[in-house]
């Protein structure tokens, strides 16, 4: 068997029949709910008939119950509008709350640049730029007292979405409980019913009424994990998340769950021939939990994870009905390997590539194994007409059914995905490169040393320019290794797990500090506005540069000195991990 044999074993067919039996079976998966127990029996059913190993796991957590909410515009006109509370939002009481509304767009900081949100409510679009969890988490810094989120799509679309706006990444900590947690009570509306609300700021104040009823609380929930053992005890992890939102809920995430199944068919079938196992996770808690199954599983898998995880393959909303063009998101040393499959196998479609940042179900991050998420997307122009909704106007709806999906197209992505999973469960070494993650230091630190001198920035950067030399070496000896492999000569593995232990060292050091603001051992809370950049823990840098001597710049200033040296001596351990590797393998 080869990847030819994998990529033409997947079934567009068996995805379908899974789906049928979800949306219709199994609707409204709310995390704690008796049907979110039977998505994962199904799952672990599921598995299970195609010879997989599979545990249904349980665990506490903190999740929500949202029911509809009551919103009604008092002035300049009176004007009932359909809405629905927000997960995790905060109830009000029975006599509800009103206040003057303000429109912050976005909801990002930079909205409220010279704007007073004190004791008013905020109307905010549902695009994610922010997520839902940072505008709330917002919004409450800046002193409002309620958040309105219209839906995205098309202007007339009257879709009243769900959503979730608890910020604690996963079950909260005493610490995160009290710092993270929703603090205001939050509603959803149409987009319809939310530029009616624009028009009329326009003309002058509106004042507005909602109420929010939802039940927060703790409940026994379940995640299905399978696995394909491989000749290692090395591994790659494929998942996501199987609980939604009210309704069918297909392309979130029944068709994510159903290609997961059909992928662990395929490669139980060709288990051995596999140098590393396959490890599935169907993950709850991802909607009003914010990701309590995924960060279960690390917290609780952490040594073995630590040791023997090589990637995590996240599939969540796969083939959406529409999407002609396929973007991928991942940590950059997985780009080389899987932009050369896209080209081999998408027949002269696009495909565009962004850093993975930390959404979705990204618990992998502080434990420092690289993602990849990947799925077809709509195009530039589609997004603008439709207020950037990359996930479909239907998303978060009752409207989201088996008919916004293409299965025609689905066909595609388990092909790509079986090619993923093919060459990180088969390549001798690694298909991994570290040069560009050297490059993506160097640009960041560069870009934040000036104004910030006394920070260190500049040797940090020359740290980052010393590993990238080392990468270039280690990348050539990579590809020297890989050849001989390729060409049948060579039989010891040895050459191979070196590289492939430093790989994995590498990742383990670079991720955390590429991509979070805490580090290893906690999370930064959903949509956190750092996380939009390279180096999270720096991104007060500029703000520091802009500040006059004084208490604020010389607190500022000694946590981003301790945040540079922490990057520096990672870089530094780098090198010296990568100068180890290559006299092990002269």
């Amino acid at each position: 068997m080869s990847e030819d044999g994998v990529v033409a074993a997947v079934s567009a067919a068996n995805v379908k029949a899974h789906v049928e039996h979800i949306t219709t079976d199994i609707p409204s998966r709310l995390a704690g709910s008796a049907n979110a127990k039977r998505m994962d029996e199904y799952s672990a059913a599921a598995l299970r008939k195609a010879g997989v190993e599979a545990t249904v796991h349980e665990m506490p957590g903190l999740v929500s119950f949202p029911d509809k909410a009551l919103m009604r515009v008092l002035a300049p006109i009176d004007l009932a509008i359909e809405a629905n509370t927000l997960g995790h939002s905060v109830p009000t009481l029975p006599e509800g709350i009103a206040a003057e509304l303000i429109d912050v767009a976005s909801g990002a900081f930079s909205e409220y640049e010279g704007r007073d949100a004190r004791g008013k409510i905020t109307l905010s679009e549902l695009s994610y730029h922010p997520a839902r969890h940072e505008k709330q988490r917002i919004s409450a810094i800046m002193g409002a007292t309620g958040c309105v989120m219209m839906n995205w799509g098309h202007p007339e679309n009257s879709a009243v979405p769900f959503g979730s706006v608890k910020p604690v990444w996963g079950n909260p900590t005493p610490d995160t409980f009290k710092s993270e947690m929703a603090s205001l009570p939050c509603v959803g509306i149409a987009r319809t019913a939310g530029l009616k609300l624009r028009e009329l700021l326009k003309s002058g104040p509106v004042r507005v009424w909602m109420r929010a009823n939802v039940e927060n609380g703790w409940r026994p929930v379940q995640i299905t994990v399978g696995e394909i053992h491989g000749m290692s005890d090395d591994f790659v992890v494929v998942g996501g998340h199987q609980d939604s939102w009210p309704g069918p809920q297909a392309t979130d995430n029944a068709a994510g769950n159903a290609a997961i199944l059909e992928l662990m068919r395929v490669f139980q079938q060709n288990r051995d021939k596999l140098r590393r196992g396959l490890v599935a996770g169907f993950w709850t808690g991802h909607e009003t939990g914010t990701m309590v199954g995924s960060s279960w599983f690390v917290d609780r898998n952490w040594d073995r994870l630590r040791e023997h995880a090589v990637a995590y393959l996240q599939i969540d909303q796969p083939a959406c009905a529409g999407t002609t063009r396929w973007s991928a998101a991942s940590n950059v040393e997985l780009k080389g390997f899987h932009q050369a499959i896209e080209k081999r196998l998408l027949g002269g479609r696009s495909f565009a590539w962004r850093r993975a940042v930390k959404n979705g179900d990204a618990s992998f991050f502080g434990l420092g194994v690289p993602m990849l998420s990947a799925q077809g997307t709509f195009t530039e122009e589609e997004l603008k007409k439709t207020a950037l909704a990359n996930l479909g106007w239907w998303h978060h709806s009752i409207e989201n059914t088996i008919d916004k999906l293409d299965f025609a197209y689905m066909a595609d992505h388990l092909r790509i995905y079986a090619a993923y999973l093919w060459e990180l469960l088969t390549a001798p070494v690694l298909p991994f490169e570290y040069v560009s993650v050297a490059d993506q230091f160097i640009e960041r630190l560069d870009e934040l040393k000036a104004g910030a001198e006394d920070i260190g920035l500049g040797d940090a950067a020359d740290r980052a320019r010393s590993f990238k030399a080392r990468a270039q070496q280690l990348q050539a000896s990579a590809q020297t290794w890989r050849g001989r492999y390729a060409a049948g000569t060579l039989k010891d593995e040895t050459p191979a797990q070196i590289l492939n232990t430093a790989m994995k060292r590498l990742s383990r050091t670079l991720v955390p500090l590429a991509s979070t603001s805490r580090g290893a051992y906690g999370h930064d809370p959903y949509g956190y506005t750092p996380q939009g950049t390279m180096i999270p823990s720096l991104y007060d840098v500029p703000r520091y540069a802009r500040l006059a001597d004084g208490e604020a710049r010389w607190m500022l200033g000694t946590q981003l000195v301790r945040d540079r040296n922490r990057i520096a001596d990672a870089l530094g351990d780098c090198s010296r991990l990568i100068d180890e590797t290559l006299r092990q393998l002269a």
